[in-house]
């Protein structure tokens, strides 16, 4: 095969996926010498009247710097991409990419060069290849051309099998020549940065429209077709493209004329509609294609990755182009390419007269004209009756066929395929019970509307009814479970084969009519036939074609039926749309597009595609449709089904699988019932339809989507939204936190390892019904998609199918196989045991691996037919009974049947091993079966628990919304509350003695934190305290630049009243509302956050946070507790003695529990020798915890474990080892009993999986700290995994004031309350009390508040105990001690000038924003980046503001900032170049300060800042370089860069800022920030410029290609630098490690700060997508450099007090 070769355009970003492996050669001109050697040279062509076609003329691609000389003039062209909304058909995008040019055409660009794109998402079902096929022969409009990315060995026969994904194009909207000698002094270029654009055509060739054809080594000919559609899988892209140059000759009016040809050739012949049955005029479609094909060639295409592409003018290997060879393309009448798309067989005619007997003959005119039709699998069951069929369709070039000995597995293969495909499979078999076999597979695909020819083999009249061997009556032996039934006579000179050719015809246009289904044609076998059949023979169409006209109304009007379901629909106030079970790809893309026109809550089922959706956006954002994918546990709750109510009701697809879901639509009727579905029969088994529309989903979509019905949301929608939220976050975090392996989890497992190039096939009964409850949607999604659909389809789907025709529960592993056969993706199927053995011959068909992708089984085996214990007959049946006549047990080996049929098999007994199966990608590309293990009991055990859990969410839910004292109806998602006014009060107070988290000599008697102080529009008032314990991770200074940074994004947010709920809600209301990430806040921070914003929500409601927790009214009556009992602290300095006697005199003022401090002495055995002492004193019923802070090795603290567990019992301890791995080996040797403690502060994103090493029974307690492990919502998750594994959770404070005490002992009171709800749910009897180690509030000597905190003895029980009554109090009506206060904060000011700098001959007038006053501190200047303006800023400012005066500007020419020209300077408008700005900003500099600055930059504010740092130290005391660069150094790059900028420019002016935006955020290094929630904001800031000339002048003058490169001085670089980028910019941080590596160089490294940094989750825009860690970076950086510089003047002093002393002394 020969190598690809190097093309000539630069096309396609990087970020996008490749569709086809690319090669890795680099030069390969040299190596194609032979490549048409078939070819003259050269080839003439013929004259003929028609023209071709030609547009604009490019030059070709830059492969070295030979390739363009400095010396050259030369022209980078930027592609304007226009995407519009995602079309619902293929024929709807084309119409709007025709208006999009007729509006064009109207207003024409003004520029005299340009190239356009006009490009629409359309539904990704495979019609390129027939939309090719389409075209006329004597086409008049060249290029055309189709092109496979089948890279699987493709030919002829894999366009029937696999009828790949490809590409259709045609025209000439510019076109790529490389010569091997230049061919003119001025270059032009396609931008590498034109994004989704590819150029396809030919190496080694020279083609010059009408001329003649060279094959010429080292030339090439490509070309942008003007319309092409590109298929992906998860998208198709429709697009058209426009360029013109007037100075190459091609001019705007020219290249609209070439388009206008183009585009009525392919309007008039637009491919085939999916109903059409696309599949039956394929064979003849190709056989029109009537050339001869050269071997061996390919057809190329390509990526952009131009020279400017090249990482910093490094040079890099060349890659994006790929190579299919596997296509057909014309470039003019005379010159046609082609590679595997013809058929070079002999011709039918001689094929049928060569058989031997009439029989042969009959056999191969049947499978003939199957092949024509379209149907060329087939599934062969053995058999002397069928020999001549199945002989025939062996040996006929094009079908694939598959044989198997069980006629029933092979039947339910072809459903599989049928489903896969949406075509039929031709079914073979021999007469008698063979025939009788296919009688459960014909069942379920009439039920299931699916298609299916089978052909079976009679004894001929005579031998029927006298006895004969296999002579069973076969005629309409299946009754009227077939669409179609025809007795063929037997074969005979007097029937002629013409005959036999309608019947087939007419066959499978009933086959795959409105209904489809089976038909049966029933041959009896028992002498020249041929006459009439010329015709047929000479050319490839069936006999009999079946047309279907369709009156169609140009206008889009609709008739009167319709219009009254429109008109039901319109006045909806409840709607609901039921999304059922979907087949195809088009009708699955036209109901999320209906689900988006409507706006109304969605369900979807398991099997329409969209139920294991992959999310591209943020769910809270409005403009997505509501998908309640959790209803049907939802309606275990008798107070959801009373709320649920609708007044319209439309269900497109068939059944639903969720029983409770019919159920809650019969309990609401009457109400208006649409269902569309596309064949005429009657699916209502509840009588609810109202309103029945026969119509596929996508003429129904039409409709509706043409009526732009005005969206409404109802207060339900809202409900419904809030109550799928919790009950989603409720069940995933029941299935993570249990540990074992269960079916539920399987389920919700199984829907996170599929992709888009996968598909899941279900069993029936219970793995069905667990995916569509327990499945779950994800964000992994293409780049596509991201780039094509964006908000506008704001998920992709999965395909997914079962046979629920008849729901039956055999033949699913070969209706799985057919499935991955049909559908051509890899197959995930998941069934039951039974399931299995009942189709365990489908296990021989698996082995055979025809036309297929791997598969990967799942058996759920709990030995028997679980189902059944889930049902009510459970309950009132015997065990005996149930399992011998239901659960029908079995001990049958699963690796044993897999063994014996040489299939993979795999066992999977835990969690781990299951998502390594699943989704870690096996080297192995080979089927697997694996098996997992559960029981029918502990199933239901699980089944039950979870309904349970799912039902007290609901409750939990509704019990909320209820409590809201206000519910606005049109509110979307939940939002009701608006913060007014916000802001905090750093307190110290003084404790009696020193913290025992303090060891040593240290002395703080005090204690330091922040009150935030919250207030709601109403008025409410919350109050939480920020208590940062002084560490490694957390400081005071840091905090407080944190709450800085929160009191600027808080105000004027809305508050969901779903907070309350702990269970996630908390996390994504910080992540969509304030745009950071919950991870990246400080524990503390979040912890006063959390408890600030419960608290004023707790006033609002005039309730208590113990009260929204709980989701009760305190005076509703709940039985809820008065108290929580208080654990005592005590620090265990001193003699034993000493430490017994404190001890009892807290025994003796009545507390239950006492913590000591142990690990403070030189040896664990003093602490033990102490704790045996204090255990003697307080006595047995006294609860004893040790608390080591994981101070001891390993040894030490099983010396102390054995010591004191000879001597005492009944004592709890926190983590006494140092390293974690050897807690639980500590439990077991020693076997006391531990709590976890410190390794819960360490928790970060998924908490659950660190906590899964701990389910060791020796684990018994979690000690919680909210303020540590990250605020309620964290330590309630914590808390109920403890609950859930039968351990205590202990609420800790960490020396809080009386405000976070009093918040504590209510959230202890609440997981008490969820405690006894456990217990009670597992019917475990009473939950033990629990004392809370909340004895800290004994070492304060001051406190925060002014009321007492409510900690005594209680009269009752006789111990300490938090009284809830108090702590309510407290924090319903907060008197702060002002005497502790040192200072309060309602944000930092900004302030707002304009500073004059005059360079070059302009008076710059810039724009500027400070905030902060620190005198002593360091002064920072802050640099956007392009397009950005100094105010986004403003809120890393504020954060670090406490320890700098900040400054950000506009840079000249963006923003407000502006200019002025001097009266005597001739020239009309600066230089924005890198050079004049860094004048002007050193001038701005002088007037800010006579000292020195660090400057942070981003992007190109970084290269500012590093040209800054490099050119005038002497004024930059530290540089910042924010994903930034030093510029570019290879000659050739900056030229193409500078040139591609300059063009950039040209369209920001011709094409306006808000166009130019579309196509600049559509660039790869924005893929991250795409997905932020706040993105459209941001965007929308970036229009905001008070001269967009200046902006794009900028834009052209700053070009990195235009400032001085920087790399050779990084070497010499003498100030400080920090250099920032996101983890997730691999660009940028690739730059940042090549920059260290180059300062690091230099021997000025050693007085100087170099170093790197990387922000965790962020991409290139590090400043606005993780705002908190970049403050952080920079404070630590400001931090770094104060010091340093203080050392550095420190030694200079010295220095030159030494050089003092020197002199005097000489």
């Amino acid at each position: 095969m020969p190598s690809p070769c190097y093309s000539l355009l630069l096309s396609n970003p990087p970020f996008l996926p490749s569709l086809i492996p690319r090669y890795t050669s680099r030069y390969s001109f040299a190596r194609r010498t032979q490549r048409f050697s078939s070819f003259p040279k050269p080839l003439p062509l013929s004259r003929n009247i028609i023209e071709v076609a030609q547009g604009a003329r490019f030059d070709g691609l830059i492969l070295s710097r030979d390739d363009v000389s400095e010396d050259e003039d030369l022209t980078v062209q930027v592609c304007v991409t226009r995407t519009f909304p995602p079309a619902l058909t293929l024929e709807l995008g084309l119409e709007r990419l025709v208006e999009a040019v007729d509006e064009l055409k109207s207003n024409p660009p003004r520029s005299s060069s340009g190239v356009l794109r006009f490009q629409v998402a359309v539904p990704p079902r495979a019609k390129a290849l027939f939309w090719f096929c389409s075209q006329p022969v004597s086409s008049g409009v060249f290029p055309v051309f189709f092109l496979s990315k089948d890279t699987v060995e493709p030919s002829y026969k894999s366009l029937y099998v696999k009828e790949p994904h490809g590409v259709f194009g045609i025209g000439d909207a510019l076109s790529f020549l490389h010569h091997s000698k230049g061919h003119s002094t001025i270059k032009t270029f396609l931008s590498d940065e034109s994004a989704m654009v590819t150029a396809y055509g030919f190496s080694d060739i020279d083609f010059n429209g009408n001329s003649s054809l060279y094959s010429k080594d080292g030339s090439s000919y490509f070309f942008v077709p003007q319309i092409e559609l590109d298929e992906h899988e998860e998208v198709s892209i429709l697009a058209v493209t426009l360029a013109w140059n007037d100075s190459l000759s091609y001019s705007f009016e020219q290249a609209i004329s070439s388009y206008e040809k183009s585009i009525f050739q392919v309007s008039c012949h637009v491919c085939p509609n999916l109903e059409d049955h696309w599949f039956k005029h394929l064979k003849s479609s190709l056989a029109k294609l009537d050339v001869k094909e050269i071997h061996p060639v390919e057809m190329e295409h390509m990526e952009f990755l131009t020279f400017s592409g090249r990482d910093q003018g490094d040079a890099k290997e060349l890659k994006n182009i790929q190579s299919s060879c596997q296509f057909h393309c014309k470039l003019s009448p005379d010159v046609v390419f082609s590679n595997n798309m013809l058929n070079q067989e002999a011709e039918v005619s001689n094929f049928l007269k060569n058989e031997a007997n009439i029989n042969a003959v009959w056999a191969s005119a049947i499978i003939e004209e199957c092949t024509r039709l379209g149907l060329t699998y087939f599934c062969v069951a053995p058999g002397s009756r069928s020999s001549h069929l199945a002989i025939a369709a062996a040996n006929h070039p094009l079908t694939t066929c598959l044989a198997c000995f069980d006629e029933r597995s092979l039947a339910f293969h072809a459903i599989g395929y049928a489903k896969g495909s949406l075509k039929p499979a031709v079914i073979i078999t021999s007469s008698g019970t063979a025939v009788s076999n296919l009688l459960p597979a014909v069942v379920e695909a009439s039920e299931d509307f699916l298609p299916m020819l089978l052909l079976t083999a009679d004894r001929p009249p005579e031998l029927q009814g006298v006895g004969a061997n296999q002579a069973i009556n076969q005629i309409n032996h299946f009754g009227s479970f077939v669409r179609f039934f025809f007795n063929l006579p037997p074969p005979t000179d007097l029937i002629p084969v013409r005959m036999v050719l309608t019947t087939v015809d007419s066959a499978l246009h009933w086959a795959t009519g409105s209904a489809c289904g089976p038909v049966h044609l029933n041959s009896n076998w028992s002498f020249n036939c041929l006459n009439g059949l010329d015709m047929w023979m000479s050319n490839a169409e069936p006999f009999t074609k079946y047309f279907q006209v369709q009156n169609l109304k140009s206008n889009g009007e609709t008739t009167g039926q319709i219009t009254e379901v429109l008109q039901v629909i319109k006045e909806a106030k409840k709607g609901l749309l039921l999304i059922g079970a979907i087949h195809t790809e088009d009708e699955i893309w036209a109901s999320l597009l209906l689900a988006k026109e409507l706006m109304w809550p969605v369900v979807a089922d398991v099997l329409s595609g969209v139920r294991l959706r992959k999310l591209s956006k943020s769910f809270l954002e409005k403009w997505a449709p509501l998908f309640i994918d959790h209803l049907d546990h939802a309606l275990l709750s008798d107070s959801v089904r009373n709320l649920i109510e609708f007044d319209v009701v439309i269900q497109v697809g068939s059944r639903i699988t969720s029983k409770r879901v019919s159920q809650v639509l019969e309990k609401c009727f009457p109400f208006a019932y649409i269902l569309v579905d596309n064949h005429p029969c009657r699916h209502d088994p509840s009588h609810l339809v109202t309103h029945r529309v026969q119509s596929n989903i996508v003429q129904f979509a039409d409709c509706v989507l043409k009526s732009r019905f005005p969206w409404r949301r109802s207060k339900l929608h809202g409900h419904l939204h809030a109550l799928d939220g919790a009950i989603a976050r409720e069940t995933s975090f029941h299935l993570s936190a249990e540990c074992s392996l269960t079916e539920p989890y399987v389920a919700h497992m199984l829907s996170k390892a599929l992709t888009s190039k996968s598909a899941l096939f279900i069993g029936n009964s219970m793995p069905i019904r667990d995916v569509d409850m327990y499945g779950c949607s994800s964000g992994n999604y293409s780049h596509v998609v991201d780039m094509m659909l964006s908000a506008e389809l704001p998920c992709q789907w999965i395909q997914v199918t079962g046979n629920r025709g008849a729901s039956g529960i055999d033949g699913l592993l070969s209706s799985a196989t057919g499935f991955a056969v049909g559908c051509k993706k890899r197959v995930v199927c998941v069934v039951g045991d039974i399931s299995f053995l009942h189709d365990t011959n489908g296990l021989a068909i698996l082995k055979q691996r025809i036309a297929r992708k791997p598969m990967t089984i799942l058996v759920i085996n709990n030995r028997g037919g679980g189902i059944f214990r889930l049902l009510p007959i459970a309950k009132r049946t015997e065990p005996s009974v149930l399992n011998q006549y239901f659960y029908t047990s079995h001990d049958i080996s699963i690796e044993n049947l897999c063994l014996a049929h040489g299939v993979k098999y795999v066992h999977v007994g835990t969690k781990s091993e299951l998502e390594e199966t699943l989704l870690v990608p096996s080297v192995e590309e080979m089927d697997c079966i694996v098996e997992v293990e559960s029981s029918i009991d502990a199933n239901a055990i699980v089944h039950s628990t979870l309904e349970s859990f799912a039902r007290q969410a609901a409750n939990n839910s509704l019990a909320i919304i209820s409590a809201s004292s206000i519910l606005h109806p049109m509110m979307d998602n939940a939002l009701l509350f608006q913060v007014s006014g916000i802001q905090y009060s750093r307190y110290r107070i003084g404790l009696c003695d020193r913290p025992t988290i303090y060891s040593g000599e240290s002395s703080q008697f005090h204690r330091e934190g922040f009150i935030l102080s919250l207030t709601l529009e109403d008025g409410s008032i919350g109050c939480g305290e920020v208590a940062p314990l002084d560490s490694s991770r957390e400081n005071l200074m840091d905090v407080e630049g944190q709450l800085q940074l929160i009191l600027h994004l808080m105000k004027g947010t809305r508050i969901s009243h779903m907070l309350p709920l702990l269970n996630g809600s908390f996390s994504s209301w910080i992540w969509s509302e304030l745009g950071i990430t919950a991870s990246s806040i400080f524990p503390s921070v979040r912890c006063g956050l959390e408890m600030a914003l419960l608290n004023a929500m707790a006033v609002r409601h005039d309730s208590s946070l113990l009260g929204i927790l709980h989701c009760q009214k305190e005076e509703n009556g709940y039985a809820q507790p008065h108290s929580v009992p208080i654990c005592a602290l005590l620090d265990s300095e001193g003699t034993p003695s000493e430490v017994a006697y404190v001890a009892r005199k807290l025994v003796e003022e009545g507390f239950s529990a006492i913590k000591l401090k142990v690990a403070r002495r030189v040896n664990s055995v003093q602490d033990a020798l102490v704790l045996q002492e204090v255990r003697r004193v307080v006595g047995d019923q006294i609860e004893l915890r040790a608390d080591a802070n994981c101070r001891w090795t390993f040894e030490e603290a099983i010396t102390f474990g054995l010591l004191v567990k000879n001597a005492i019992y009944s004592i709890l301890r926190s983590e006494p080892v140092q390293n974690k791995d050897d807690l639980i080996r500590f439990c077991e040797e020693s076997g006391i009993p531990v709590a976890l403690d410190e390794t819960l502060d360490d928790l970060q994103e998924c908490p659950l999986r660190v906590l899964a090493k701990y389910t060791h029974p020796g684990v018994v307690a979690v000690v919680i700290k909210p303020s540590v492990v990250g605020g309620f919502e964290n330590a309630a998750l914590i808390a109920r995994w403890a609950q859930q594994h039968g351990k205590m959770a202990v609420i800790s404070a960490a020396y809080e004031s009386s405000l976070g005490l009093s918040a504590y002992i209510l959230f202890a009171s609440y997981l008490e309350i969820q405690n006894l709800k456990t217990f009670r749910e597992r019917k475990q009897g009473i939950a033990p009390l629990i004392a809370h180690g909340l004895g800290t509030y004994k070492w304060l000597n001051e406190d925060v508040l002014v009321n007492s905190l409510g900690i005594s003895r209680s009269p009752y029980s006789g111990f300490v105990e938090g009284f809830i009554a108090d702590a309510s109090k407290n924090l319903k009506d907060v008197k702060i001690n002002n005497d502790v206060i040192l200072r309060t904060s309602k944000g930092v000011l900004v302030r707002r000038y304009e500073l004059r700098v005059d360079v070059d001959g302009f008076s710059h007038f810039i724009k500027v924003h400070e905030v902060g006053q620190n005198a002593e501190g360091s002064i920072v200047l802050f640099l956007h980046g392009f397009l950005g303006t100094g105010k986004e800023w403003i809120p890393i400012m504020k954060g670090i503001s406490g320890c700098a005066r900040c400054i950000s500007v506009d840079i000249p020419g963006h923003g407000s900032s502006r200019v002025q020209r001097h009266d005597n300077e001739t020239q009309k408008t600066p230089t924005f170049s890198m050079e004049m700005i860094a004048e002007a900003l050193y001038k701005l500099i002088e007037q800010i300060t006579p000292g020195k600055v660090t400057i942070v930059g981003y992007s190109m504010g970084a290269r500012i800042a590093l040209y800054m740092a490099l050119r005038f130290s002497n004024k930059t005391e530290g540089a910042v370089v924010v994903s930034g660069s030093p510029g570019l150094r290879d000659p050739v790059a900056r030229k193409v860069r500078s040139a591609t900028d300059d063009s950039k420019a040209g369209m920001m002016v011709d094409h306006g800022l808000e166009i130019f935006l579309e196509n600049w955020y559509n660039g790869g290094l924005w893929k991250s920030l795409r997905s932020h929630p706040q993105f459209r904001k941001i965007v929308a800031s970036r229009l905001i410029h008070d001269d967009v000339l200046s902006v794009a002048k900028l834009l052209s003058d700053l070009s990195s290609g235009r400032q001085p490169s920087l790399w050779e001085e990084l070497v010499d670089c003498d100030t400080n630098v920090s250099l920032v980028f996101g983890g997730k910019d691999v660009k940028f941080k690739n730059i940042a490690s090549r920059m260290y590596l180059e300062m690091s160089k230099s021997k000025k490294s050693e007085n100087y700060i170099i170093e790197t940094v990387e922000i965790p989750e962020a991409g290139h825009a590090v400043h606005l997508e993780s705002p908190l860690r970049l403050i952080l970076a920079l404070r630590k950086f400001l931090t770094r450099v104060r010091k340093n510089s203080a050392e550095t003047e420190l030694s200079q002093k010295l220095l030159l007090a030494l050089k003092e002393t020197h002199s005097e002394l000489n």
